[in-house]
């Protein structure tokens, strides 16, 4: 079922009809005209915010007093990232959303004249925009890479709005006046693609072979990680989107000071700049095998924490916990669920 909703919860166009919400094994044509049948994050559903058409996959539409775990993807990812973890949370009970990001999948702008701005700012608040859309009040966030960024920033920004966080890499909330502070001369290689996504010719060669950008992300950020073809195949669907390739390089742009961030958002923007502290439950995992963000203890981000907390070190997986250890990222969920009884 396709379904638009308004941010007032009002449905506005159903294009067909759904007995069972759940994962399938779904064929799709990929670009090279190959079926690729694997399991899938469907049916999708549209909920129209102020700015966005957001398309999402909801485990259960029509259940409105299960607990609500919203779990967010990352760059170059898609929501079929999430495929074996929904189905662990549906048998805990939950009602599990996954939405594509701005400028993935079929998640589109509404208006041209919008910037296409991946600021952390528009992209936290593009989340709590969906909770509106579908009349939720409250509900666990989970995410990674990007993902995390999102959660961090909604969770921050809005924690009534929030009974848990689940986030890789603990805290990534960027206060800008530190974009251009001086790195240990280690972490530059690792980030080499920020940089080039700030010159045309990055931008060009993304918009050329989104693919196989996304492979070698995918194998340099989890370099031992055995994916495979159809699971790429099944991601890079997600990179047709006509705002992919802006999106994609401003969020780089942007947290380099190279793009200027969205005026909407301006006051959001100047919030986050101060890092502010998560106040809910939290659980935090750090990847042993992640390149970009190396694993800690967590002590380095303590500071950032003011409500309970529990951090992991995850064995054996690179950047992408989800989709390599789907048990672990749902297990997570299913603790920070329990911090916040625990504090209730």
């Amino acid at each position: 079922m396709r379904t638009i909703l308004t941010a007032g919860g009002n449905i506005l166009l159903a294009l067909s009809v759904f007995s069972l919400t759940t994962t399938a094994a779904t064929k799709s044509i990929t670009a090279t005209g190959t079926s690729i049948s694997l399991p899938t994050l469907s049916p999708v559903h549209y909920a129209q915010t102020p700015r966005l058409s957001i398309e999402y996959y909801d485990s259960a539409p029509k259940n409105a007093t299960a607990p609500v775990a919203i779990l967010v993807h990352g760059f170059p990812y898609s929501i079929d990232t999430f495929v074996d973890v929904v189905p662990k949370l549906e048998n805990e009970g939950y009602r599990v959303i996954v939405p594509s990001l701005r400028g993935f999948g079929n998640t589109t702008f509404l208006s041209t004249s919008t910037p296409r701005s991946a600021e952390q700012a528009a992209l936290g608040k593009d989340i709590i925009d969906l909770m509106d859309a579908l009349k939720i009040e409250k509900a666990i966030f989970a995410g990674y890479d990007w993902g995390t960024v999102v959660v961090n920033v909604a969770a921050a920004l809005w924690p009534d709005r929030c009974s848990g966080m689940v986030a890789a890499n603990s805290y990534l909330i960027q206060n800008r006046e530190t974009a251009w502070n001086v790195a240990a001369a280690s972490t530059y290689p690792v980030k080499w693609y920020y940089y080039v996504f700030l010159t045309p010719p990055g931008y060009s060669s993304l918009a050329s072979d989104t693919k196989g950008w996304a492979e070698v992300l995918w194998s340099k950020n989890s370099p031992n990680w055995t994916y495979t073809e159809e699971q790429l195949e099944a991601a890079s669907l997600a990179f047709h989107n006509p705002d992919y390739v802006d999106i994609a390089t401003n969020f780089y742009r942007n947290r380099l000071l190279y793009a200027p961030g969205d005026p909407s958002y301006a006051e959001l923007a100047n919030a986050l700049d101060k890092q502010p502290l998560i106040t809910v439950p939290s659980v935090t995992l750090d990847p042993d095998q992640a390149v970009v963000f190396p694993a800690t203890n967590g002590s380095t981000t303590a500071k950032y924490f003011a409500g309970p907390r529990v951090h992991h070190i995850v064995k054996g997986c690179g950047e992408n916990i989800p989709l390599q250890k789907p048990e672990v990222f749902a297990n997570a969920i299913l603790e920070v669920a329990q911090l916040g009884s625990a504090r209730s």
